[in-house]
This record gives C-alpha cells, sequence and structure tokens, in this order.
C-alpha cells in the first residue's frame, strides 16, 4: 500500500456520492483513519476512471444521477469486481438494503449514521 503523511494507508477507499459535501465530509472521515480516498460525483465518473483496479472497498450511495447504487453493483458483479461494497443511503427502504446485501453489498448504513459505525464496518470489509 502507498504512505499517507508517512503513514502506512490501510486501502484505497473509493466514495461515490453525488453531495460534495458529504462526499468530502466521508472522505475526511476516512482519511482521518488512515485510509487513501477517493471521490467520484457518480458511478459513470467511477467506471470511466480505471479505480476499479485500485480501489480496495466502495462507499456508494444508493440514489445516483444516472447508474444508481445498486446498478453500479450489478455491473461490477457481471464483470467479475469483487470489490467489497458498503451502500449509505438517506432514504433507506427495506427493499433497497435487501437487494444490495443480496447481491453481496458488505454492509448498508442510513445517513446521517455514527463514524464509529463505517471505520469498523470499512474495517471488517478490509479483513474479509
Amino acid at each position: 500500500m502507498s504512505r499517507l503523511d508517512g503513514q502506512q494507508v490501510k486501502g484505497n477507499i473509493v466514495i461515490i456520492d453525488d453531495d460534495v459535501l458529504v462526499r468530502q465530509a466521508l472522505g475526511d472521515c476516512v482519511e482521518s483513519a488512515g485510509y487513501a480516498v477517493e471521490g467520484f460525483g457518480s458511478a459513470e465518473e467511477f467506471l470511466a476512471s480505471g479505480a476499479t483496479q485500485t480501489a480496495t472497498c466502495l462507499i456508494v450511495d444508493i440514489q445516483l444521477p444516472g447508474i444508481t447504487g445498486l446498478e453500479l453493483q450489478s455491473k461490477l458483479a457481471g464483470a467479475d469486481h469483487r470489490l467489497p461494497i458498503v451502500f449509505v443511503s438517506a432514504q433507506e427502504t427495506n427493499a433497497n438494503r435487501e437487494r444490495a446485501m443480496r447481491q453481496g453489498a458488505f454492509g448498508f448504513l442510513s445517513k446521517p449514521f455514527r463514524r464509529e459505525d463505517l471505520l469498523k464496518i470499512l474495517g471488517e470489509a478490509l479483513e474479509h
């Protein structure tokens, strides 16, 4: 792994959320825990970037413009990308949670959530 401010980086976390403030807040949280972070405003940006090759875990909003978080999950699985995905959603429905988990999501957090909960799930996802 690369180094961040002289410390060993725990993993490269990609955050995909169309709300720039949420993306920045999540990025700051994750980076402060020793992870490298890349952020994207849409699934299309992420897919075009080539970051599927360097990411170790994804944090994805369910409600994205264009390709939704659940559609991205399906596309990645179809392309045999086995990245752990943690979904976040402000508009949680049991149907979304169940579909995400059934399709192999590692976790699902409802906004707002506690920093500790996010970091715990990330740690578990990267150990898995």
